[in-house]
């Protein structure tokens, strides 16, 4: 990319769109276009169609996507799936067709099987069955990365797809129920710490495996691949650093400064055992995270605090 190109991202509101902007941005890029979900309605198709045919982004981050954690994924299914899908079809779609020289699709790790050889490579893709508890969301994150393959071998479109380890961090969504694991773990530590609660519950034992990827360090990963990768398919992001839930609650428990206990409720489900992602494929470009997590999950919550 050159400072000057039109470049898109969609999403920007969100908390990978948002650091993706923030990364151009640092970086002088000085032609950045970006629409809010008031100004475009990506699951309208002829609103994307008249947006890409007026504006002509040469490059396009795919970052909109509705997203959300157990207990959004097990209840909004039907909303997950559709919305995906319409978005990202709309989009790598119209991208194709008003002439993108490149597009990237921001997939999720939740797409690999549940029980994946580990680290995952990204050849374990389609090789088992997915965890149940997102199974729609996966659904669509699958197909568009399938999609973003189909149209570079029909068409030559130059679309790839990186797929992040469970990404935390700056604007996150905080909302009590619809939640990924580190924002809703930090606003109950937050909370319980403001109104002196004697403990704080966690779901499941505390056991599963998680690797976390700073928000900041995945939007430096995207516009690399952006400017050094051309060879579709997709690539593992993650930072390597990977985390029990137990030391996770630990960890927000000491940058929140919680004083109570932290009780494990075995009853309530957990996700997927372990997932750490292979993540040779990016390093081997010369790409290196340098967020640290504890480091990172002070940031989120200093950003946290300016909202509450």
């Amino acid at each position: 990319m050159e400072l000057s190109d039109r470049i898109y991202v969609a999403g920007h509101r969100g908390m990978v769109g948002s650091a993706i902007l923030r990364r151009l941005e640092s970086e002088g890029y000085e032609n950045v276009v970006t629409r809010t979900h008031a100004e475009l309605a990506l699951d309208d198709r002829g609103a994307v169609d008249a947006f890409f045919e007026a504006e002509k982004p040469r490059f396009v981050f795919l970052a909109a996507a509705r997203v959300g954690g157990i207990v959004a994924n097990t209840t909004l299914g039907g909303d997950f799936i559709r919305e995906n899908l319409l978005i990202q079809t709309n989009v790598i779609d119209a991208a194709y067709r008003n002439g993108a020289s490149r597009l990237l699709f921001l997939g999720s790790s939740c797409i690999y099987p549940k029980h994946a050889m580990q680290p995952i490579e990204e050849s374990a893709l389609l090789t088992g069955l997915l965890e149940e508890t997102n199974l729609p969301y996966a659904v669509a994150k699958i197909a568009g990365k399938v999609m973003c393959d189909a149209y570079r071998a029909q068409f030559g479109f130059d679309a790839f797809t990186v797929m992040p380890s469970n990404v935390y961090g700056v604007n996150d969504n905080f909302h009590p129920e619809h939640s990924h694991v580190v924002a809703g773990m930090m606003r109950r530590f937050h909370e319980a710490t403001r109104d002196g609660a004697p403990e704080v519950v966690v779901w499941g034992t505390g056991s599963v495996l998680r690797e976390l990827v700073d928000a900041d360090d995945l939007a430096s990963a995207c516009v690399f691949l952006m400017n050094e990768y051309s060879e579709g398919g997709m690539v593992n992001a993650g930072s390597d650093q990977e985390v029990s839930i137990r030391e996770l609650a630990e960890l927000i428990k000491r940058v929140t400064g919680y004083r109570g206990e932290i009780v494990f409720d075995a009853s309530r489900p957990e996700g997927t055992p372990r997932k750490i992602m292979d993540n040779t494929r990016l390093r081997s470009l010369g790409w290196r995270p340098q967020v640290a997590l504890e480091d990172g999950l002070r940031k989120m919550y200093e950003a946290y605090l300016t909202t509450v």
